[in-house]
């Protein structure tokens, strides 16, 4: 009897956990969701923070700093996907050059927005008054790492470089840019709603 009472309540004290974990994970998932609204990519914003409900919680700046990292990845990854056809042998000199510049403009991007992550953790630690610098130079970065995708991908224009390179290469950077515009629109609201 003792055994079966004490395994009645191990299973009431499972439900009730997984409940209350469910119901975190939920209004996690309904915040993430709401602040997506504010993006231009709402979907891909939803789909690439999901995954990281538990950490964001409900909080605006774990949001921000979040998509920021989920951004940052997204552009050391096309760093090396860059690089990597770099190395590709029957490059076109035209497209040899226009990797080689697309893959400093990229590694600018990996740099703003690792920049811009430990910025935003000073968000955290700063006064008042300082948040408006802190998420200043945040903005400024995000938004001049956008700028360097850009940049990137107009290295490819004009019929001459048509092919797989320059397919793959605005594939990748069109991908990237989506993922740094949604956190640009994240950061934004974030600083409207803490001033």
């Amino acid at each position: 009897m003792a055994k079966s009472a004490f395994l009645l309540l191990l299973l009431s004290i499972s439900t009730l956990f997984a409940t209350t974990s469910a119901a975190g994970y939920g209004g996690a998932s309904n915040f993430i969701k709401s602040r997506c609204n504010f993006t231009t990519y709402p979907d891909l914003c939803v789909q690439s923070l999901t995954n990281f409900a538990s950490r964001i919680q409900q909080s605006p700046r774990q949001l921000v700093q979040t998509a920021l990292t989920v951004s940052l990845s997204h552009a050391r990854s096309a760093r090396s996907f860059v690089w990597k056809l770099t190395k590709f042998t029957g490059l076109k000199p035209r497209e040899y050059a226009a990797l080689r510049d697309c893959l400093e403009e990229v590694g600018d991007t990996v740099e703003r927005l690792s920049k811009s992550v430990e910025e935003l953790k000073l968000v955290r630690r700063s006064k008042r008054r300082d948040f408006e610098w802190h998420i200043s130079n945040v903005e400024t970065w995000v938004s001049a790492a956008m700028t360097d995708g850009n940049t990137c991908s107009d290295g490819f224009a004009g019929a001459v470089l048509n092919g797989r390179i320059k397919s793959s290469i605005r594939r990748r950077i069109v991908d990237l840019t989506r993922f740094i515009s949604n956190a640009l629109a994240l950061i934004n609201n974030y600083a409207q709603n803490q001033s």
